[in-house]
Order: structure tokens, then sequence, then C-alpha cells
């Protein structure tokens, strides 16, 4: 149906819009207390800028991490960039927003991951393998549990449903938090 709202490109543009503002904000003002993120990006999506020796150590995907050691952070509305030292070697990386596959502050715990989902189809509805994408642009599908990835993170299969981690309880410990599905308020 051509003529359906499409909530989850919707979600995708705001979500990544808290990407985008929480960066900013770092640009400005620096990390406030223990905040720290892990980006998880598509090193061949359109639009990065890394060295040749970066794409060739990580050929699909890359997680940075910015807490201490990073320089030189500047955001646009399309993307940042950033100045990173890998083995000793300075680096300066250029990574859009529509590349971004995670986004994680461990400190907190908030995260999300982005699925491809392509523009023009059924937001229900998977893409049929003898169709040829025209677009197609990571959704914002879940959060992780708060648990900073060791390797990069795999984008999950496509899925339309959007789910958010609480806030920690102060009874609880932090790194396990509990998921819960947006749907559950919805009225029946």
């Amino acid at each position: 149906m051509a003529n359906q709202i499409r909530y989850d490109l919707l979600t995708q543009q705001a979500l990544r819009g808290v990407v985008r503002s929480v960066l900013a904000d770092a640009a400005k003002k620096g990390l406030p207390g223990d905040h720290h993120f892990f980006i998880t990006f598509d090193t061949h999506a359109d639009g990065v800028k890394m060295s040749e020796r970066l794409r060739a150590q990580y050929p699909e995907e890359m997680t940075v991490i910015l807490q201490h050691q990073f320089w030189d952070l500047t955001v646009s509305d399309v993307g940042f960039d950033v100045g990173l030292s890998f083995g000793g070697i300075t680096e300066r990386l250029g990574i859009p927003f529509d590349a971004i596959t995670a986004f994680v502050d461990p400190s907190v715990p908030f995260g999300l991951e982005f699925a491809e989902v392509v523009e023009g189809q059924d937001a229900q509805a998977p893409a049929n393998a003898q169709d040829k994408p025209n677009k197609k642009k990571r959704f914002p599908s879940a959060a992780p549990n708060g648990v900073a990835p060791e390797k990069p993170v795999a984008p999950p299969p496509p899925a339309p449903a959007l789910t958010a981690v609480p806030d920690p309880k102060p009874d609880k410990p932090l790194g396990g938090g509990e998921v819960v599905r947006l749907d559950r308020f919805r009225k029946k």
C-alpha cells in the first residue's frame, strides 16, 4: 500500500536525530560524567571516509569508542568526523549517520541497533528475494541490554517493532537491562 504512513522510516529519522544531538553536544561540551559511546558502522556504506588500511582490517563493520582518546569531533546534519588512534597511528574517520548499525552508551545503559529496511516496501511485508530494492536505510529495531559489544554488532533481521531499555532501578545491579516492548502500552 503506497498510501501508508511509514512510521518505521519516521522513527529511524527521529532516533538518528538523537544520535546526532548527543554527538553534537559531546563535540561542544565534551562527554559528561561516565558517558561514552560505542558506535558500530558499515565500512562500505556511501560516504564513509577511512583509510584503506582500516577498511582492509574491517571489511564489513567497525566499532569505534568515543571515550578518552578522541579529538576534533565535528557533527553535521548528515554525519560526523572524528580523530582516533589505531595501533599508534592517528586516523580521521568520516561516518554518515545512515552508515551506523549500532549506538551504545553503556554508562546508562542506552543503545540502538539499526537494521536495513527498503524504502517503498510495505513495512510489514518482507522483501521479495527477486525484487531489486531501490534504496535501503538502517532502521532502529531494538536496544541492547547496555553491555558494550566486544565485536562489531551485526544488524538483526529487519523488524519494524521498536523496543526501549528503561532506566536501571536502584535495587537492580547495572549491566542487564530489561527490554520493554512499546506495543505493551497500546490500547487494544
